[in-house]
């Protein structure tokens, strides 16, 4: 166990790799608040954590509206009184349908997710980070391997993980003053129900549909505990964790 005066916040963390790092933070001795669109998968996730859910607090979110961002982060401090660890990790797809044929709408929706969502969490937590003592935090966004290589049919999703990048920097850049580390972890293929589909095959960009090798969610887990971990004089700038095998390097 490590030191419990540690705050760290999830978002999406009612599932998959929120959840799991979540839990993985949790185990590691941070307090973790807990950010999600459905109070139950939160709820659940609470549950997973036996004795240790005592140290978070659940919140239900929308990241891509002001007002409730806004209200998280309130409650945060409320309930806390510091920030240490933001996991900008809350994101969404829109279907894999052709460029062509995507409404306005569903780009959108994966726009105020993926982009906005986590800007509006890294601006409200500057504003905590560098208000602190001691002054500052780190800020872990979750970019996906979709953050250099897109998938056939994935425009939106592609385009805000790509996006993510240039938030990274950017929040690397301007944090220096505040004592706000930012970095990127790039994840790849971690067996969680998003990725479940990839057991029946998936579309190549070549046309073909294959099955692709996954890896366990815990060990994408790790590697954001040791990224929050790090003293803030060290910095994960970007990493990337993958399914070894799967057709990411190269032609696929």
């Amino acid at each position: 166990m490590g030191e419990s005066n540690r705050v760290a916040l999830v978002t999406g963390a009612g599932s998959g790799i929120g959840k799991y790092s979540a839990l993985a933070l949790l185990e590691a001795g941070y307090a973790v608040v807990l950010a999600g669109r459905r109070v139950e998968a939160l709820e659940s996730t609470v549950a997973d954590a036996g004795p240790l859910g005592v140290n978070t607090l659940a919140v239900p979110t929308n990241v891509g509206d002001p007002e409730a961002v806004s209200d998280l982060f309130r409650k945060t401090m409320e309930r806390f009184g510091r920030l240490d660890v933001l996991f900008n990790n809350a994101g969404s797809g829109a279907p894999a349908i052709p460029l062509e044929d995507l409404t306005y709408e569903q780009w959108q929706t994966v726009v105020d997710v993926n982009l906005t969502g986590a800007f509006l969490c890294t601006q409200e937590a500057f504003r905590i980070m560098k208000n602190q003592e001691p002054m500052g935090g780190r800020i872990i966004n979750n970019g996906s391997i979709s953050s250099t290589t897109p998938r056939p049919n994935s425009a939106p999703y592609t385009s805000t993980k790509h996006a993510m990048t240039g938030l990274t920097k950017s929040t690397s850049l301007d944090g220096r003053k505040y004592n706000i580390a930012c970095g990127q972890i790039d994840i790849g293929n971690a067996a969680t129900p998003m990725t479940e589909r990839m057991t029946q095959g998936v579309l190549q960009a070549h046309g073909t549909v294959e099955v692709e090798p996954r890896m366990d969610v815990n060990d994408v887990a790790r590697a954001v505990v040791y990224m929050a971990n790090l003293p803030l004089e060290a910095n994960v700038l970007f990493i990337t964790i993958m399914a070894t095998k799967m057709p990411f390097v190269g032609r696929g």
